[in-house]
């Protein structure tokens, strides 16, 4: 077990999300147990032993919304051990968000029982937390759990509310903490970091690592990676670029990995049919099969098996899915590339 929570001079590298491998028939409604257990401590092991600096789990992809009570704790256990096994430099972050204060909690003590010294958090989100509740939320589950550092999961579509600066300075002042999983590195992130300071980690995502370290190098030594999950290798050697303060190999790696999701993310040109038809804009193809997309490029990399979706989340278009499978396998091209030069 770690003798120590995650803290904020912690948050460095390339922090991994990991999906929840899921059993073959876990797209059944009826199916009663879809932890694939063999595969969850595969994926961890690898993680691991290639060199990311945290794995976090039970994100939107690691699908949090749809597992039962026993495979969450299966799942969180098998990842912490797997981890502390391989390599206790390795941070093991659970994901223990739920609709409420007490069962989260709850999930909190579990994790920190098996091991765990962080957890990536969002907030209950049945209804729109205020301004006050969010920052009270945050509060209480660091006073009931002060030995887990806390990494705010901060997903506005998901989470109904978006923290702004102000609410980033006042969580800021909760010492556990320590970082979140941020979105987009825009002016409002900017804002973001002058109020945090170096109390806070708010890691981009890797593909905008580069930027956000041209704008706050001091204050952005760490990002967040789902593609990891396809295989860390991309990002490693981004780390390994911003550490070294090599700016030109920086910008052509930047520009590789975001190369390898212009298939993820659905471009709706003027002749789809999908806004139409759907009554979505092109822009929220995405987050309408989050999950079944997630897991289709997770796939179609092959360092992972994610198994299939668990439903509600399981129906997503075909055209889609095929889409975000060569994501994946383009990911997986561009590490092979990267691993023989």
């Amino acid at each position: 077990m770690a003798d120590l929570r995650l803290e904020y001079d912690d948050v460095e590298g390339v922090f991994a999300i990991m999906p929840t491998p899921a059993t073959d028939d876990a797209s059944d409604p009826g199916a009663e147990y879809t932890l694939d257990e063999a595969e969850a401590r595969a994926g961890a092991r690898k993680l691991a032993e290639d060199g990311v600096d945290a794995v976090m789990i039970n994100g939107t992809f690691g699908e949090a919304a749809t597992l039962t009570e026993r495979e969450w704790k299966e799942f969180t256990r098998i990842v912490v051990e797997t981890i502390e096994e391989v390599d206790p430099s390795v941070h093991a972050i659970a994901g223990p968000t739920t609709l409420n204060t007490r069962s989260t909690i709850d999930r909190m003590q579990y994790a920190r029982g098996v091991g765990a010294d962080g957890v990536l958090l969002g907030r209950p989100m049945w209804l729109e937390l205020s301004e006050e509740a969010t920052v009270e939320f945050y509060r209480h589950v660091a006073e009931a759990v002060p030995e887990l550092g806390i990494v705010v999961y901060h997903n506005p579509p998901a989470f109904k509310n978006r923290i702004t600066p102000a609410m980033w300075r006042e969580l800021a002042e909760i010492d556990q903490v320590v970082a979140a999983k941020y979105g987009a590195v825009d002016v409002m992130w900017r804002d973001a970091v002058r109020q945090v300071g170096d109390r806070v980690q708010l890691m981009p995502i890797e593909r905008k690592w580069y930027l956000a370290h041209e704008l706050a190098p001091d204050l952005a030594r760490a990002a967040w990676s789902g593609s990891a999950a396809c295989g860390p290798l991309p990002a490693l050697r981004l780390k390994a670029a911003i550490e070294a303060g090599d700016a030109e190999r920086a910008r052509e790696l930047n520009r590789r990995i975001n190369a390898t999701n212009e298939k993820f993310y659905p471009q709706v040109g003027p002749e789809a049919t999908y806004p139409e038809a759907m009554n979505v804009r092109h822009d929220d193809l995405y987050g309408l099969y989050t999950i079944a997309l997630q897991k289709a490029r997770i796939g179609g990399a092959g360092y992972i098996d994610p198994g299939p979706p668990r439903p509600p989340y399981h129906v997503a278009p075909d055209d889609l899915v095929e889409m975000a499978a060569e994501s994946g396998r383009e990911w997986r091209d561009l590490a092979e590339e990267l691993r023989s030069e």
